[in-house]
């Protein structure tokens, strides 16, 4: 035990002389005064109340967290130009779309008109023809009246008009139908009682039309209606007569009697 205590005395002796009280090391990596990161040196080793392996470590993760700040890329601030760019792209893509809608309602309209066109080409063709057979149907008409209509003759009308109906040709203006001045040509006109408007009494020749287009007005004799007042004015008229006729003839006898 002696020769314990005397080499622990000895070695305090011969050692490095320990100081006495806290001992204070700064490992922060900035400096204070100056604002700058400090460089650990060569010989600077891990603070004594850190194990080494955690001290290891702390340093691998400092590292690697200095590896990723460095690794990372900066994102630059969008630039004024870019942004316009992208505002005129979109204004660009708005004006072009509603360029190639305008162009669909234009070719739509398009094939309207056309379709239009095609149609009214066809039925000026159809009445073009069947215009020059109106006289030839006019024939066969009043052969069915006259009961002339027979044989061979009564089949060839009925089929051409047959054909002609197939084309679209509308034969009209019946007795009894009301007076249209657009589609009938009134001959004369008779003033007839106990009707309401002008209505078509006798048909001398019959109209003929094709959709909305008339190839020949009908030719006919209108109705007209008699006025209330004119009929009760001529009914009073011959009236009239008939009592002064009585009444001269009462007056003769009274002077007789006298």
């Amino acid at each position: 035990m002696a020769q314990s205590d005397n080499s622990n005395s000895g070695t305090g002796d011969n050692g490095e002389e320990e100081t006495e009280g806290p001992v204070i090391r700064d490992h922060r990596r900035i400096d204070p005064e100056t604002g700058e990161a400090r460089e650990p040196e060569a010989g600077e080793q891990a603070p004594e109340d850190q194990p080494p392996e955690e001290a290891e470590a702390g340093a691998d993760e400092e590292t690697v967290v200095e590896d990723d700040a460095e690794e990372a890329p900066e994102i630059p601030d969008t630039p004024e130009d870019l942004v316009s760019e992208a505002i005129n792209a979109d204004e660009r893509v708005i004006e072009l779309t509603n360029d190639i809608k305008r162009v669909q309602a234009e070719y739509a309209n398009y094939r309207k008109r056309v379709e239009r066109d095609r149609v009214a080409v066809r039925e000026a063709a159809t009445a073009k023809v069947v215009e020059e057979l109106l006289p030839i149907l006019d024939d066969v008409g009043r052969a069915r009246e006259h009961d002339e209509l027979n044989g061979g003759f009564k089949a060839v009308g009925e089929a051409l008009e047959a054909t002609a109906a197939k084309l679209g040709l509308e034969r009209y203006a019946e007795q009894g139908d009301e007076f249209d001045p657009n589609v009938h040509e009134a001959l004369t006109l008779v003033p007839v009682p106990n009707i309401s408007v002008q209505t078509v009494i006798e048909v001398f020749q019959p109209g003929y039309r094709i959709g909305e287009k008339v190839l020949r007005p009908a030719r006919v004799v209108v109705g007209d209606p008699q006025d209330g007042e004119d009929t009760e004015g001529e009914s009073a008229g011959t009236a009239g007569p008939e009592d002064g006729q009585s009444t001269g003839s009462g007056d003769g006898k009274a002077d007789d009697d006298k």
